[in-house]
């Protein structure tokens, strides 16, 4: 099940270490879409997440930041420090989408690891 994310971390990291913190989240998306494509790693952007109520499909509509492989859910943050919404939003997606793994990356924090959660959809 854990296929891609060592790989999207790595990617993740190298786009860390070129731009620093301190950017608006689109110059991260788009500089990890750029590092995606260039190690072969599968993902598709903006990802739409459709959200049902008892059975109903609701007009607004979720895009993930990230899905990579299919499973994976990437949601990227640009802030100085990722607060509980962070975690409850990512984990929000992997339940409506049925995603089992997700990752939550920081970039603004003085080093990606710092900034850096794993989450598993636990049923």
């Amino acid at each position: 099940m854990d296929r891609w994310s060592g790989a999207v971390i790595g990617a993740a990291i190298r786009v860390h270490r070129a731009l620093g913190p301190g950017l608006l989240e689109s110059a991260y998306q788009e500089s990890l879409a750029t590092a995606l494509n260039r190690a072969g790693i599968p993902f598709e952007r903006e990802f739409p997440v459709p959200t049902f109520f008892e059975d109903r499909l609701l007009a607004t509509h979720y895009r993930l930041d990230f899905l990579v492989g299919g499973y994976l859910v990437l949601e990227l943050k640009a802030v100085e420090a990722l607060q509980p919404i962070h975690h409850a939003q990512l984990l929000t997606y992997l339940r409506l989408g049925n995603y089992p793994m997700g990752l939550l990356l920081n970039f603004g924090q003085p080093t990606l690891r710092a900034g850096l959660r794993r989450f598993i959809n636990s049923p």
